[in-house]
């Protein structure tokens, strides 16, 4: 599987619609791939929280329209990273929000295949938890694979905060994953954290970790960057610096298969506990 990862550096000078520009120019960039991640807020903002409300917008908005037709025009699988989402319907969450941290995955063709809103919420009661909802549901789909004898992609999808709840991937791994596919905007004052985690989620599981950082500063935040594709062995096949830059690796999904089955300890769980 052909993957690329595309590590967004912005700052707050730039107009969200000419960095949502951009990034699309950096997917069709990227034709060939399977894959193409980009990372968690980058067109409103991971850390722009005062601007959430007004740059929020429904799966099918202009951010979608963007994304979609870049997927299409690469031939891509797209994992767009994520919106801020308010439904179109109105819809309001059991808390009272009506926002919501939602990722977007866009097919070859330009459908949209998958979407999940995140379940973990960063800010420790701000940010996040203060004005979206939580998410509820695991994602999963299958990612198209051009390798020769190609084994089946399960990719489970999930977002930055997340990758500290190892429950999550284990519920993951239990409805079939192979692939974690990681967008975030993890600051750097905190990245060795970023690193080490998306190891132990690999290896841990037996499975392939893309994890995609955002570079950069806005909002007085300056992110960490780092994003990384780690194999179930904990081996790394790529890791980026702390500024823009696009990863593009090829792992051989049979990888996952083969070292759980010479390397089994997945057999080993013995649950539930009481």
């Amino acid at each position: 599987m052909r993957i690329a990862v595309i590590q967004l550096a912005y700052d707050d000078r730039e107009p969200v619609a000419d960095r949502v520009t951009r990034a699309a120019g950096l997917v069709r960039a990227q034709a060939g791939h399977d894959l193409v991640v980009l990372p968690e807020l980058w067109a409103p903002g991971g850390f722009s929280y005062q601007r959430w409300d007004e740059r929020a917008e429904p799966v099918d908005g202009p951010f979608a329209s963007v994304m979609s037709a870049a997927a299409r025009d690469a031939a891509v699988m797209l994992h767009a990273g994520s919106i801020v989402e308010r439904p179109s319907d109105g819809m309001i969450g059991p808390e009272g929000k009506h926002l919501w941290n939602t990722s977007l995955v866009f097919a070859a063709d330009g459908s949209l295949a998958a979407t999940y809103r995140k379940i973990h919420r960063f800010g420790f009661g701000q940010g996040e938890p203060l004005l979206m909802e939580a998410g509820d549901a695991l994602s999963l789909l299958d990612v198209p694979d051009s390798w020769p004898a190609a084994a089946v992609a399960r990719a489970a999808l999930s977002t930055c905060y997340d990758l500290r709840f190892p429950e999550l991937y284990r519920a993951q791994l239990d409805a079939g994953a192979t692939l974690f596919v990681i967008p975030a905007a993890w600051p750097a004052a905190r990245v060795r954290h970023w690193t080490l985690l998306a190891h132990a989620r690999a290896i841990e599981n037996q499975c392939v970790v893309v994890a995609c950082n955002t570079a950069g500063t806005h909002s007085g935040v300056e992110m960490g960057g780092h994003s990384q594709v780690v194999l179930p062995t904990g081996d790394v096949v790529a890791m980026a610096g702390s500024d823009e830059q696009v990863l593009s690796v090829e792992v051989d999904m049979s990888v996952v298969g083969d070292y759980r089955n010479s390397f089994p300890v997945l057999r080993d769980r013995r649950l539930p506990l009481r």
